[in-house]
């Protein structure tokens, strides 16, 4: 027997399919380094994000970025940030938003902290 808690969740899940709204989503950015070297870079940024109350992770497995990009749109994650080399050397991010084939915008850190935080307080919907 379920209780109402449970009902609206699952309500919620069937409604969006899975892929919640940014301001909705339990992960709202998952951050990818191509590689071991890439993981300090990436932790700072979700340090940043975590400060601000976005919901963020690292994925620190052990992958190609291809499997981690993947993973992330079957995750049905908002926003993957991929980070490398390029990145760490000008504060910036390769922004994938779910649901984008093309998507790999670069974008500063602050300025996708922004376009974030926008996206979570007008309560924007994906699709």
């Amino acid at each position: 027997v379920y209780g109402s808690i449970e009902r609206f969740i699952a309500l919620l899940t069937e409604h969006y399919a899975g892929a919640f709204p940014t301001w909705l989503a339990p992960v709202q950015v998952r951050v990818l380094p191509i590689s071991e070297r890439h993981e300090d870079y990436a932790q700072d940024i979700v340090r940043r994000l975590n400060d601000l109350d976005i919901r963020a992770e690292v994925d620190e497995r052990r992958e190609k970025i291809s499997y981690k990009i993947r993973e992330a749109q079957t995750h049905k994650i908002p926003f993957a940030l991929v980070v490398g080399d390029q990145e760490a050397e000008t504060d910036t991010v390769s922004v994938r938003r779910y649901g984008q084939a093309n998507s790999g915008e670069k974008l500063s850190v602050a300025e996708f902290i922004a376009l974030v935080q926008e996206e979570i307080a007008s309560k924007k919907q994906l699709v």
